[in-house]
């Protein structure tokens, strides 16, 4: 958890949980996939609670999938107990959840997204971090 908390640029810390996938693999792959999205991480980063973002790159991964079954919930872990979980997708349809609630979640420096796929019993989890413009400046001002 450290590497990623020390990650360049990083202002948050994400752990993207897979459950209910055919096997742990699958579940890893879609986490990784996820994960690593550009634009999962900059909507992070833009306390952008975007479901869209999250299932597009579930879609990414290639593992068959069947939408209906899908959940999204989205927590703080540690970061402020008075916030509870909330579900922004269930059997692939968002919610009736409150834009701000979803945004108060997404502006916390620790964020937890469960994806449940109703499958099978395959869990991962894969840490990652947002993806800010300090990020960008780091890296586009590098020279070797």
């Amino acid at each position: 958890q450290a590497i990623v908390r020390d990650g360049e640029g990083a202002t948050k810390f994400v752990s993207i949980r897979v459950n209910g996938a055919p096997t742990d693999g699958d579940a890893h792959h879609i986490a990784n996939v996820i994960a690593t999205s550009p634009l999962v991480k900059t909507a992070f980063y833009g306390n952008d609670a975007n479901w869209g973002r999250i299932l597009a790159a579930l879609g990414r991964s290639g593992v068959a999938i069947e939408p209906d079954r899908c959940a999204l919930h989205v927590d703080v872990g540690q970061a402020d107990a008075r916030l509870e979980m909330l579900q922004l997708v269930d059997g692939g349809t968002p919610t009736k959840y409150a834009e701000s609630d979803a945004a108060a979640r997404f502006a916390a420096p620790e964020i937890d997204v469960t994806v449940d796929l109703g499958l099978g019993d395959g869990a991962a989890v894969v840490w990652t971090s947002d993806l800010s413009h300090d990020y960008v400046s780091i890296n586009a001002d590098y020279r070797t």
